[in-house]
């Protein structure tokens, strides 16, 4: 058996002091989170996130080490703690203290793939909201010097918009630049919420919600659960460079993002399988329209929720209509998380177990080789699926979402396998692919959808 591609050399402690410390109750993005973790058990990882990013140039420990510490300093969401009080949850800004980094010597492996391991490992273990840092760090030579910077983080301290901003400011403080402070941190947008015009544009929100979860369906599937697997939850993947071409395609040709032709075409094939009229989807929204959250490092992230009545007609219609439910979730997935809980309660049971989340930050794939949009079908030989994981339990029926590549779309599915097998996840993944690439040709009824995707038979009989 081999060993790990790296092998440890020594601990460093890298001290901070920011401009301010503090205490303040959780954002609306935060609570999001917050909510959850008290579902999960103690110490569960779900909500950590790897990351590596890399060292450019030909610094020293100490300038990648004090480069840290500047990251550390500029942002309160990354010396922030989270706590349950009496009055509500709260994050407590520390101003000042130290964050341990271990320094790793690469082995056998690239620094990257070493970093990417090592920060696997690190998110292994969750968090201890209320006395740990956010973020976990080590640093991976080779050669003597730092090649890469391998973390974890807690998804209450950044998104993936965050992770983007905190790559860039990287790239500038290793190169010496100064940047300017910033001017908005998740201690403002708390402040902000509890204001007039932020209590107002939450209560927009929920009026919203009430409108649509009054016509919305009490159950996902009228089938009744099966025998799952053991882990009851499956989650599988594809990378399909002829996704990415159709739907880029596709966004051009019909006047809509690439994200609403992949939201459309998963609540539609969901709806085809299910033989509902009307697709019902929590669309988790970056809610980064508000000019002064774009250079937040924080979470903004919460559910909005999508709604699509399909129409008569082609897969055509449906996406533009599916485009235009898309912008109007945006503005409404901005709201205080538990008055929502308390809503959904009110109206009585909806099932909302079923998910889309479009994690890129970079639009349309901007590395995928311009030629290939030429004939989207010829790179159906290339594409992949596979097997990502399984869990005992997750607050989910059906989850569809991105992933970051710029150059090839990856597309995940997670199942309850009690309702929708792993044979059948598979076959969602694949009919996206088939129907996209379809639509770049011809014009696609809804009517046949089930039949051109294969999914006729994708249930077992069962479950019919």
């Amino acid at each position: 058996m081999t060993g790990p591609p790296f092998a440890w050399l020594r601990s460093a402690t890298v001290e901070f002091t920011g401009e301010r410390g503090g205490e303040a109750p959780l954002t609306w993005g935060q609570r999001s989170i917050w909510r959850i973790t008290r579902w999960l058990e103690d110490g569960d990882p779900y909500f950590n996130t790897p990351w590596v990013l890399p060292v450019p140039g030909r610094p020293d420990l100490d300038t990648v080490l004090r480069a840290l510490g500047t990251l550390v300093e500029r942002h309160e969401s990354l010396r922030t703690t989270c706590q349950e009080t009496p009055e509500g949850p709260v994050q407590r800004i520390a101003s000042v203290g130290r964050l341990t980094v271990e320094i790793f010597d690469a082995v056998d492996a690239t620094p990257r793939q070493a970093a990417a391991e090592l920060a696997g490992e690190l998110a292994t273990k969750g968090f201890d909201y209320a006395a740990e840092l956010p973020l976990r760090c080590a640093v991976v030579t080779a050669d003597g010097r730092p090649r890469a910077l391998a973390l974890a983080l807690s998804h209450l301290a950044v998104d993936a918009w965050a992770l983007d901003l905190l790559a860039a400011e990287w790239r500038r403080l290793l190169a010496g630049e100064d940047l300017p402070p910033p001017a908005w941190q998740p201690m403002d947008q708390a402040a902000f919420e509890r204001s007039g015009k932020g209590a107002e544009r939450g209560e927009r929100a929920l009026r919203h919600w009430r409108s649509v979860l009054e016509r919305a369906p009490g159950t996902l599937f009228d089938h009744p659960p099966g025998t799952p697997e053991d882990p009851r939850f499956v989650r599988v993947g594809m990378e399909s460079a002829a996704v990415a071409a159709a739907a880029r395609v596709l966004a051009e040709r019909w006047s809509v993002s690439t994200t609403s032709v992949l939201l459309t075409a998963s609540a539609v094939l969901l709806a085809t399988l299910t033989a509902r009229g009307t697709a019902v989807m929590q669309f988790i929204v970056g809610n980064r329209h508000d000019p002064r959250l774009r250079d937040m490092v924080g979470t903004a992230v919460q559910d909005g929720l999508f709604v699509l009545d399909l129409p008569d007609g082609m897969f055509a219609d449906a996406v533009r209509a599916g485009h235009r439910q898309a912008l109007i979730t945006y503005r409404h997935a901005h709201y205080e998380p538990y008055a929502m809980m308390a809503l959904r309660e009110e109206a009585g049971p909806v099932d909302l177990s079923a998910y889309f989340n479009d994690v890129r930050t970079v639009p349309a794939w901007p590395n995928l080789p311009a030629q290939a949009t030429l004939d989207p079908a010829a790179l159906t030989g290339r594409t992949k699926t596979f097997f990502v994981g399984a869990w005992a339990e997750v607050d989910a029926k059906v989850f569809f979402a991105t992933g970051p590549a710029t150059h090839t779309c990856q597309l995940y599915l997670l199942t309850d396998t009690a309702y929708l097998p792993r044979s059948t996840a598979y076959a969602l993944l694949r009919g996206v692919e088939t129907l996209l690439v379809r639509c770049v040709t011809e014009e696609v009824p809804l009517g046949r959808v089930a039949e051109i995707c294969g999914l006729t038979d994708a249930l077992p009989e069962e479950m019919r």
